[in-house]
């Protein structure tokens, strides 16, 4: 698990209610319901009448994905390939039938078990691009939704601060009560601003980002169970893998150096400054 929305969101949301702290304000100054509903109720309602209901439904589908996180490290999949490669060159190609059934990667048993079935280079390729190509449209929806939500909500504050005004400009005849009806409007705008930048717009990137780490996993699984149906050796197979994956992915170069088994996937871009100082 990847907490860093989580983390994020609490330092945002931290920052906020210090500031309000400092100020001497109330919490509950901001926490009224009224521009709350207009804000989150409105927001959702105009996300909803901007797509199809089932674009609502994909898009909180993947809400939890957004704060779980979880990342399948890319040195356990390059691993895995040069495994299967050896196997496939020592047993042939009818011996990964098995490893496509136990493998926990449906994208990947899908593609072992084509591959074991004699399907021709060609139409693998084909048929696992278009099956990349689809999971990245279908993740782009959920993306697309919140970053959606995050342009609307501003503007549905401003609507909820000018009605709440509208209201202001009734009871001119009450002074006493100005200062906090104006105060009180003004919550609308501000709930706009902070689920916008702080809610929305954070999910849809941390959901876009997230999708593009799997379609990379996707693409380096594709790429490499098309080099093992093509005869690669293992040992060029995991160089052409490495290639393709950021350094700060791999294992660091001092496992090598030092005469251990590398941990890919386990390094982070924390490991390449110490090696670099």
């Amino acid at each position: 698990m990847d907490p860093a929305t989580i983390i994020g969101l609490l330092l945002a949301f931290g920052a906020m209610f210090t500031m309000l702290f400092m100020e001497g304000a109330n919490v509950s100054s901001i926490l009224l319901p009224a521009p709350m509903i207009i804000v989150f109720l409105g927001t959702i309602a105009v996300g909803i009448a901007s797509g199809t209901i089932s674009d609502t439904i994909i898009a909180f589908k993947s809400l939890p994905s957004a704060f779980r996180g979880k990342i399948a490290p890319v040195g356990e999949l390059i691993t895995r390939l040069v495994e299967l490669a050896d196997l496939a060159r020592k047993e042939g190609l009818l011996a990964l039938e098995s490893e496509a059934r136990e493998t926990k990667d449906p994208f990947l048993g899908r593609a072992l078990q084509s591959m074991a079935d004699g399907m021709d280079g060609d139409e693998l390729r084909d048929q696992l691009e278009d099956e990349i190509s689809t999971r990245e449209r279908t993740d782009a929806i959920a993306h697309k939704y919140f970053s959606t939500l995050g342009g609307y909500a501003p503007t549905v504050g401003i609507i909820g601060t000018v009605v709440s005004l509208t209201h202001v400009l009734e009871n001119l005849s009450k002074p006493d009560e100005l200062g906090h009806m104006i105060a009180a409007a003004f919550v609308a705008t501000l709930w706009g601003l902070v689920s916008a930048n702080f809610i929305w717009l954070p999910i849809g990137a941390r959901l876009r980002r997230l999708s593009e780490l799997e379609i990379d996993s996707m693409t380096l699984a594709m790429e490499g169970v098309l080099a093992i149906q093509g005869g690669s050796q293992s040992i060029l197979l995991e160089e052409k893998l490495r290639a393709m994956v950021p350094s700060y992915a791999l294992g660091t170069k001092n496992d090598k150096k030092n005469g251990k088994k590398s941990n890919f996937g386990a390094a982070s871009v924390l490991d390449d400054f110490k090696e670099a100082a």
